[in-house]
C-alpha cells in the first residue's frame, strides 16, 4: 500500500508521531493491528518522528517487570528494541508546550511534537484519545492504531 499524494502534505514522506504503547504493540505484543502501521514505517513511506526524552521513556518502560519477562519470552533485550527505534526513528528537539494540556503529563511531550509538526499522532491512551477534536483544531489527527490505514488516514 502507498501513501496517497497529499494524504499529509507537510512532509515527504509523511511524517507521523507514535506513543510508547504502540511502539510496545508493534515489537513486544506484535499486536496484528500494528502490523500496517510497521510495514509503511520499514518501507520509509511514513517517518517516525520522536525526541530524545520519547526514547527515555521506551527504555524505561522496558525495564518495567511485565514488559522485560514478555521480552525475555521472544528471546530479546532491551537494547535491541531501541536499536529498532534508533533505526526508524528521526529525532527532534523537543517541542514547546502546545495549548492543549493533557491530563496525563507523560502523554503530553507526544501532543506537543505533533502540534508543532502538525503531524498525526498515534495513540490509544484515553486521556491523548479524549484531546482528539482539540488536536484536530490545530491540523493534529489523533488515532489509535487500528484506525491507521485507508479510510481513516487517506491512504490507499
Amino acid at each position: 500500500m502507498k501513501l496517497k499524494k497529499g494524504a499529509w502534505p507537510m512532509h515527504d514522506p509523511a511524517w507521523v508521531v507514535i506513543d510508547t504503547n504502540v511502539a510496545l504493540d508493534i515489537w513486544i505484543f506484535k499486536d496484528p493491528r500494528t502490523e500496517y502501521l510497521k510495514s509503511v514505517l520499514m518501507g520509509g513511506e511514513l517517518t517516525w518522528i520522536a525526541t530524545e526524552e520519547m526514547r527515555e521513556e521506551l527504555k524505561r518502560v522496558l525495564g518495567y517487570a511485565h514488559i522485560n519477562l514478555r521480552l525475555q519470552s521472544l528471546g530479546l533485550v532491551i537494547e535491541e528494541i531501541l536499536n529498532r527505534f534508533d533505526f526508524l526513528v528521526v529525532l527532534k528537539e523537543v517541542a514547546p508546550k502546545a495549548i492543549y494540556r493533557c491530563k496525563d503529563e507523560d502523554d503530553q511531550k507526544f501532543i506537543d511534537l505533533a502540534v508543532k509538526y502538525q503531524t498525526p499522532l498515534i495513540s490509544k491512551d484515553k486521556c491523548v484519545l479524549t484531546m482528539k477534536n482539540r488536536l484536530k483544531r490545530l491540523n493534529v489527527s489523533v488515532m489509535p492504531e487500528w484506525k491507521y490505514p485507508a479510510e481513516k488516514a487517506g491512504l490507499s
